[in-house]
């Protein structure tokens, strides 16, 4: 098994290097036909979705980020821990107006059964399911 770093993922997202994409994609059809195993964190997916908003960068909206994450992050070849709190959340961070990590720390809330969260953070008032309390 193999650590994909974010850069992979953008090289392929983005097709700023044709080269790097075109390897990049061959790569993930590996994966994807079982030849390779592949795996990632949600921290990566993080920083992957912070860079595609990034209005310096990609600027891409919330639903074209969504769009183009899916797909990866279903191939049969990729591990990756807390996979369905990273699909849920980026379902929450195209319907919200939050950070993306906010999105995260719901969909885990959601998984666990909780709804209350502790922070200063007022984004997560945007949450009907999260009631956010201060300390």
């Amino acid at each position: 098994m193999q650590f994909v770093d974010a850069n992979v993922f953008l090289r392929y997202l983005t097709r700023d290097d044709p080269d790097k994409a075109q390897a990049c994609l061959e790569l993930f059809r590996r994966a994807d036909r079982g030849e390779v195993a592949l795996f990632t964190t949600e921290t990566i997916m993080a920083e992957i979705v912070y860079v595609l908003a990034s209005p310096r960068l990609y600027n891409l909206s919330r639903h074209d980020i969504r769009k183009r994450l899916m797909p990866l992050l279903t191939l049969s070849g990729l591990r990756m821990p807390n996979r369905q709190a990273v699909l849920r959340a980026l379902e929450l961070y195209e319907t919200h107006p939050v950070d993306f990590e906010d999105a995260l720390a719901v969909a885990h809330m959601e998984q666990q059964g909780m709804d209350e969260i502790i922070s200063y953070d007022r984004d997560f008032d945007r949450f009907p399911q999260a009631t956010r309390v201060e300390p």
